[in-house]
């Protein structure tokens, strides 16, 4: 009799912490975008969000079955906004660095963006060499290491800008500080000063560069020079942010950006915005 009530405990197991995970689901959450990157996340002029992650909050909470309320907060503050509750998660284009780790959690990948540059049609920058080649600076060093140091070479002299707290900012006073480089609080402003002439380079997520290249007449803005992932810049993969004892919140993140890949809502969407599909292929 023992042994059949131990067998009949073990079966109820997995379906009682299935039912556990549900209830920890809360059926409300608050989530932070910066609202300043486009085409990932950015203001209209009525105050209402757009861009990618917009469509794609709405498409997971759908999959989740959970009501979501969408909320801009500045890039420097986002992290310390999730840490002391002022919102649930953070669906901002953020890769996983090992610094983010030691604060928060990361949901699976949802989509994928290297760094890269990019500067002006006239600029001397514009034929940096390595063009269309892909860096991992954890997989490959030597490579890497041996393309960066070129590349200090070419960029002597010159105005580099990068976003405040970005992983390109991090990148940047990493491989290239002995050069000038420019902080701005938000990418829009760092696109204009790219505009205007004012900086020479700009670095940052390949993926954030189209909405200012289609602002302006072809051949303005051009892309130049290889691209890096891994170390300092993450995976080279975009995930949601959360925090770490937010388990079931997580675990639901993960089945949601699951179902979105593999129904093709996921591709649809980031064609839409980027006009190639970076969506994880899993």
């Amino acid at each position: 009799m023992l042994r059949r009530r131990m067998l009949f405990a073990l079966a109820l197991t997995p379906l009682l912490v299935g039912a556990t995970a549900a209830q920890d689901l809360p059926d409300h959450i608050t989530v932070a975008t910066e609202g300043a990157y486009p085409p990932w996340n950015f203001s209209n002029a009525d105050g209402s969000l757009g861009g990618y992650e917009i469509e794609l909050t709405k498409a997971l909470c759908q999959r989740m079955k959970i009501k979501c309320d969408l909320i801009a907060q500045e890039w420097n503050g986002i992290i310390p906004g999730l840490t002391v509750g002022k919102y649930d998660a953070i669906i901002a284009s953020m890769g996983v660095t090992e610094e983010r780790k030691k604060v928060i959690g990361f949901s699976k990948p949802y989509a994928k963006a290297p760094n890269g540059f990019l500067t002006s049609g006239d600029n001397v920058l514009k034929d940096l060499p390595d063009a269309g080649e892909a860096f991992d600076l954890a997989k490959a060093p030597k490579e890497s290491e041996a393309a960066l140091a070129i590349l200090k070479e070419k960029l002597a002299g010159k105005i580099i800008g990068v976003q405040t707290g970005s992983t390109a900012a991090t990148f940047a006073s990493e491989y290239f500080k002995a050069l000038d480089i420019r902080e701005y609080p938000s990418f829009e402003q760092l696109g204009l000063e790219l505009t205007a002439g004012r900086i020479d380079l700009a670095v940052a997520n390949v993926t954030a560069f189209k909405a200012v290249i289609d602002a302006n007449p072809a051949g303005t803005l051009v892309f130049t020079g290889p691209t890096f992932a891994g170390g300092v810049l993450g995976l080279g993969t975009i995930n949601v942010a959360l925090r770490p004892a937010d388990e079931a919140l997580r675990a639901a993140f993960d089945t949601a950006i699951t179902d979105i890949n593999k129904d093709g809502t996921n591709k649809a969407l980031t064609e839409k915005w980027f006009g190639v599909d970076i969506s994880v292929h899993e």
